[in-house]
């Protein structure tokens, strides 16, 4: 019987090329995975509309939503909070800052916030409020829902009015997190600055 050596076999380069092929699927299903991850759970940029937000956040602002920041903890008081409302007239991203959180008792009179009576000092520069809205009686929030207001007190649309009312828990989408334009953390944005 002839034996032909120098005839190599072709089964061990189409195993080869089979494997290299599924590990190549694989490392594109993983990267395709992080990235979905990455851009519907984690992070998200949107742009400030308005000047309720002023002057901590100005009209066109740039803004990178830490949509993963509330996956573990609940939202804190001063969170400036990315929401949307489904279900009202308006069906955009807003951006405003959490005053009350769920359970407490708002309230505005004189110009000043009051939480379960007591009143709230605030670390933003802010205006005296003008108009105390739905808040000129005392407003308490159920297990879900949080109250807030735009750091421009006087030109903002928020918990103050029906069309906004209170936020509930589920229409959080994450925490105003870095301006990309003019760089800087939003939580480090219009802060009172402590005499030395």
């Amino acid at each position: 019987m002839d034996f032909n050596f120098d005839k190599t076999s072709k089964k061990p380069l189409i195993k080869k090329i089979v494997i290299e092929g599924i590990i190549w699927i694989i490392e594109l299903a993983v990267v395709i995975g992080l990235a979905y991850f990455v851009v519907n759970l984690t992070i998200e940029r949107t742009t400030m509309l308005g000047v309720s937000m002023n002057p901590t956040l100005a009209d066109q602002d740039k803004i990178i939503v830490n949509k993963f920041a509330y996956r573990f903890s609940k939202p804190e008081r001063f969170d400036v909070i990315v929401f949307k409302q489904s279900g009202r007239e308006h069906n955009y991203y807003n951006i405003k800052r959490i005053i009350g959180l769920p359970g407490e008792t708002i309230y505005i009179a004189d110009g000043n916030v009051y939480v379960n009576g007591d009143l709230l000092k605030e670390p933003m520069i802010i205006e005296a409020i003008i108009n105390s809205g739905l808040a000129a009686e005392e407003i308490t929030l159920d297990k879900n829902e949080y109250f807030v207001l735009g750091d421009n007190r006087n030109n903002s649309e928020d918990s103050r009015f029906a069309n906004i009312g209170n936020i509930l828990s589920d229409e959080i989408i994450g925490k105003a997190w870095i301006r990309t334009n003019n760089f800087n953390f939003v939580n480090k944005l219009n802060l009172i600055r402590e005499e030395e």
